[in-house]
């Protein structure tokens, strides 16, 4: 007759797959969005997904445990450097470049922008920290001029979303193309410089 395993090895081979799953799960997300079938996640932990389900409770849940480290952190590094910057228009001008870049590298970022798992409340925080982030940095920018006059907090939070929808579901494009094109929708939303009347000529 077979030994049964003791409780430590049996809380021992929990922890090991838990972990398994988790380095399984950031890899996946990281590169595929949160959106990953769950049978990719298992097999890449060399699990099965039942396992996954009584291990975190399923998609939400496993989620929730790799959030911080795959999104959170690096959005809330982005916002915090942000703040430190006591230059508006140059603060303005990282929060946006970081912001598209942290959506160009990590496909999750984007589901977490897209609401894509309402239910769950971490991903919820982060996009509520992410809304008052952006009309903080705003707010800020039109207040010294900086940026058209028009543009608001709205405009910048519709304008990540669109950046998200067509990451996930359209062609990437090549990371050159992408980066002139951050500097075309920063040319965009600042202030456009006052005209100069040249030789003292006033102007009629």
């Amino acid at each position: 007759m077979s030994a049964v395993p003791s409780e430590p090895r049996l809380r021992a081979d929990a922890r090991r797959n838990s972990e398994q799953i988790r380095s399984a799960a950031i890899g996946a997300f990281r590169g595929q969005g949160l959106t990953v079938p769950l049978e990719k996640v298992a097999e890449a932990a060399g699990v099965s997904k039942a396992t996954i389900f009584n291990r975190f409770g399923g998609r939400i849940g496993l989620i929730e445990a790799v959030i911080e480290e795959l999104v959170a952190s690096q959005l809330f590094a982005v916002i915090d450097h942000a703040r430190a910057i006591d230059d508006v228009g140059e603060r303005i001008t990282y929060y946006l470049t970081e912001l598209r870049d942290l959506q160009y590298r990590q496909p999750a970022f984007n589901d977490v922008l897209l609401q894509t798992y309402p239910h769950s409340q971490q991903l919820m925080e982060i996009c509520r920290v992410g809304s008052e982030a952006n009309e903080e940095i705003v707010a800020a920018a039109r207040a010294v001029d900086v940026l058209r006059p028009e543009f608001t907090a709205g405009d910048l939070h519709a304008l990540v979303l669109d950046n998200a929808l067509a990451l996930k579901h359209g062609e990437r494009p090549p990371r050159d193309d992408y980066d002139r094109r951050t500097i075309y929708l920063l040319d965009g939303i600042r202030r456009a410089p006052a005209p100069r009347h040249s030789g003292g000529a006033h102007p009629r």
